[in-house]
């Protein structure tokens, strides 16, 4: 008989829920193990940076299993059809192992799935593996799904943490690997060929050894001062291992003991926060599978968006006049990563300033991201955009140019992305219009011939939000 282990963002050996549990029961019922990875055509984004740091991130944990004198059967094409073909390819499969996903395409993919598995007596055994607290582990007294998030926290916080799974790496030249006789040699070839067009290597961004390196560097170096460093992106004070988690390269249970164990500050706590807040989005969506769709708050679903075309496209490019938001936006499209304080000042001169949808910037998020997790990153632009549970009020918008001044005084990690600012100081830096004459004479930099003039009035586009929040929103 032969078991499966099908692999999607799990990329790691180590305390992989589902992989531990098939090796031991490979070897319990001494059974062979076919380790399976299938490609979706229509969720490929062929030259985004997200799609190539995934698949980067695939054929590195193909090398480390291959090492191990482990191998991966591919499937590609149709969902329902390559499955299909693989229980007609291998009739003697008896359980398959996966680690479950709780909300979106991944979750409606396992439906069909595990059903395809069932109708062919197919054991299923699927794991919960992504988060700390999974969407319905953690309810309120009447057995409902929390809303806000503090009193979330309260009881996620002293909520008991699975434990990490040891996983004796000598038992895994105990299993007899099933040999697929190439019959993933059309899947196989279309892999190849999605790597072939990859350029980059992410050197220093790939890999369990790499992700557990760049964890234990920022809590022994940069945890203590968590809170007061975090919100400045030209500090290195960020962990940096959002993309491990997205990718499952990393164990979200290896990332909470490491931190539970560090020594007791305020930047540790800051921190544990920031990992309840992964568990609170993935709750939510989990309970409002539609909420990539519509805002959970209901009085906002009629939003007049003005969606100005140059607008956008603009802010997509980093050519809004606002260097904060250009230089921003340029490390998303030039690295597939944003600061997340610098997430919420774009998310929020998108929406409030230039009165564009927040599902556009979303999207555009999504397609951008090496670290993209849908929960988290729809729950926060629902957040910044005042439409979602527990989000800021309608009235709270960013000033780009107060937070710019606030958060990047000197202009370091402006200048480093928005390179035509590069010889201004502080003040000129943040509002370089405001101060043309005086770069003119000082520098000799006519800004008008090297830099945008600024989208809107920040005040009156302010006013205007106020005002789009308060009459279609019904807040008469």
């Amino acid at each position: 008989m032969t078991n499966l282990l099908w692999t999607r963002n799990d990329l790691r050996i180590e305390d992989n829920t589902a992989l531990i549990n098939a090796i031991e029961d490979s070897i319990k019922y001494d059974e062979n193990l076919l380790i399976i990875f299938y490609i979706d055509p229509n969720q490929l984004k062929i030259g985004q940076k997200s799609h190539n740091y995934f698949f980067k991130s695939v054929d590195n944990f193909y090398n480390s299993l291959q090492k191990l004198g482990l191998d991966m059967f591919f499937l590609y094409g149709d969902l329902e059809k390559s499955f299909k073909k693989l229980i007609d390819d291998f009739p003697d499969i008896s359980r398959v192992y996966y680690n479950c996903d709780e909300v979106g395409y991944g979750y409606r993919r396992d439906q069909k799935v595990i059903a395809l598995f069932r109708d062919a007596s197919i054991k299923c055994l699927g794991f919960m593996d992504k988060h700390l607290h999974q969407a319905k582990e953690i309810m309120t007294t009447n057995n409902t799904n929390y809303k806000v998030f503090t009193p979330y926290y309260s009881k996620w916080k002293d909520r008991t943490k699975n434990a990490e799974l040891i996983l004796d790496f000598s038992k895994i030249k105990m299993i007899n690997y099933k040999d697929h006789r190439n019959k993933d040699s059309y899947a196989k070839g279309k892999y190849l060929e999605i790597l072939k067009d990859i350029k980059e290597d992410f050197d220093g961004f790939i890999g369990e050894k790499c992700a557990k390196r760049i964890l234990s560097d920022f809590i022994e170096e940069r945890l203590s001062e968590y809170d007061k460093t975090r919100d400045y992106p030209y500090l290195n004070s960020t962990s940096h291992i959002s993309n491990f988690l997205t990718t499952g390269q990393l164990s979200i249970r290896t990332v909470y003991k490491s931190v539970n164990e560090a020594e007791e500050t305020q930047g540790k706590e800051v921190y544990k926060r920031e990992l309840a807040w992964r568990d609170f989005f993935n709750m939510v969506f989990y309970f409002y599978p539609n909420q990539n769709e519509e805002p959970l708050n209901d009085k906002y679903r009629e939003l007049n968006w003005v969606n100005d075309e140059n607008y956008i496209d603009a802010w997509t490019k980093g050519r809004t006049g606002f260097p904060i938001v250009d230089a921003a936006m340029r490390q998303l499209n030039s690295e597939g990563y944003i600061h997340n304080r610098l997430r919420m000042i774009v998310a929020s001169f998108l929406v409030k300033d230039l009165l564009a949808d927040w599902r556009i910037g979303e999207k555009y998020f999504s397609d951008k991201l090496i670290d993209y997790d849908s929960s988290s990153n729809i729950g926060n632009w629902q957040w910044v955009a005042s439409v979602g549970f527990d989000a800021v009020p309608y009235f709270r918008i960013f000033n780009p140019i107060s937070q710019s001044i606030r958060y990047d005084k000197e202009g370091i990690f402006i200048k480093k992305y928005v390179k035509e600012l590069a010889d201004l100081p502080y003040p000129y830096i943040h509002q370089p219009y405001k101060y043309k004459d005086k770069i003119k004479s000082e520098f000799n930099i006519d800004i008008e011939k090297i830099y945008p003039k600024p989208l809107i009035d920040h005040n009156i586009q302010r006013q205007k939000a106020i005002e789009l929040f308060k009459y279609d929103g019904g807040n008469r």
